[in-house]
């Protein structure tokens, strides 16, 4: 689905990712969002903003032709398809990409047809209008954005109260001043692995764990970064959940180090017959590798292993990531 504008550029895309998406895969969605422009507001758990007025610069003024690309990227290098929304404003941009149906699309406003293509929508669909805020609306008659934006600010700030009633008013006109404010997600890095079947087998768990401290510490060097803490969460039948953090002695991205803790997180644990859906374990309060500071180690048992990892990081980036691992993540397979 793609509509472009018919005069005018839209200068706000508004990106909406599938629900319940992994952080990790939702990191690389704003990955990709930056390639098309340095302004890149992160709206988790799912949704972003992105500021375009750079980006048309270099792109050009088809907004549409951006959201297409934006789709081409994720659906092949990430495997989703997102809901673009194009428009003059925050809220124009937010009421679009919330008007596209799943799995996907681009919908482009034009700013001389916002308030026009505005209108007819239910008030409800506005961007910042709750359930709470469209029944009192709906109360005095006022079913669409229209209507809205026909009655008087003060009619409406007396029916939602002062600011929130001047923000409703302007936005149903398309009026919102508020810019794209860069913000990225806090600094983290998660793997997870959901089971078949509910999973009583200790040792199939420490596989399983062990496996995911492989993948999160190929992530953390594949970044350039390490963590200072680790925090483990098991899911199980029932829809319980457990979940513990620990601090790392010194900030790490090798596996030695996570799985040493990893394995004290899941003795804390105290599983016993607990039957487990899920594992998830996530890397904390990152900070660039070249920030850590490197000790010289007397261990050369440790050094070695530390140029094995090396050498399995080039093997696993060249024939990819399973093609080699601990001996107990192949049986664990």
């Amino acid at each position: 689905m793609t509509t472009g504008p018919a005069c005018g550029v839209s200068t706000v895309m508004h990106v909406r990712c599938p629900n319940r998406l992994p952080e990790e895969t939702y990191r690389q969605v704003l990955e990709q969002l930056a390639e098309l422009s340095p302004v890149v507001q992160a709206l988790p758990p799912t949704a972003a903003l992105v500021e375009l007025k750079g980006a048309l610069r270099y792109h050009g003024p088809d907004t549409s032709r951006l959201g297409e690309m934006l789709r081409v990227r994720t659906i092949s290098r990430l495997g989703i398809d997102v809901r673009v929304g194009l428009g003059p404003t925050i809220t124009v941009a937010a009421t679009a990409s919330a008007q596209i149906p799943e799995p996907g699309g681009v919908l482009a406003v034009a700013p001389d047809q916002a308030a026009h293509w505005l209108a007819p929508l239910p008030v409800e669909a506005l961007h910042g209008i709750g359930p709470r805020q469209a029944e009192a609306l709906h109360e005095y008659g006022i079913h669409t954005v229209g209507l809205l934006a026909a009655v008087s600010p003060a009619t409406v700030q007396r029916l939602l109260g002062g600011k929130a009633g001047r923000t409703a008013s302007d936005r149903a006109r398309g009026i919102d001043p508020h810019p794209v404010a860069p913000r990225t997600l806090p600094s983290s890095a998660t793997v997870r692995c959901t089971f078949d079947q509910h999973t009583l087998d200790g040792t199939t768990v420490r596989a399983t764990l062990l496996d995911l401290v492989v993948q999160l510490g190929r992530l953390l060097r594949r970044r350039g970064q390490a963590a200072r803490a680790l925090t483990l969460n098991l899911r199980f039948a029932g829809g319980t959940s457990w979940e513990k953090t620990r601090r790392l002695t010194e900030p790490s991205a090798h596996d030695d180090d996570l799985r040493t803790l990893a394995y004290q997180l899941m003795d804390a644990a105290g599983l016993q017959r607990g039957r487990l859906t899920a594992i998830a374990l996530k890397g904390e309060d990152l900070v660039d590798a070249d920030q850590v500071a490197q000790q010289i180690s007397l261990d050369a048992a440790r050094e070695a292993r530390l140029v094995a990892e090396a050498a399995m990081d080039r093997i696993r980036d060249k024939f990819g990531p399973g093609v080699i691992g601990p001996a107990a993540t192949r049986r664990a397979g």
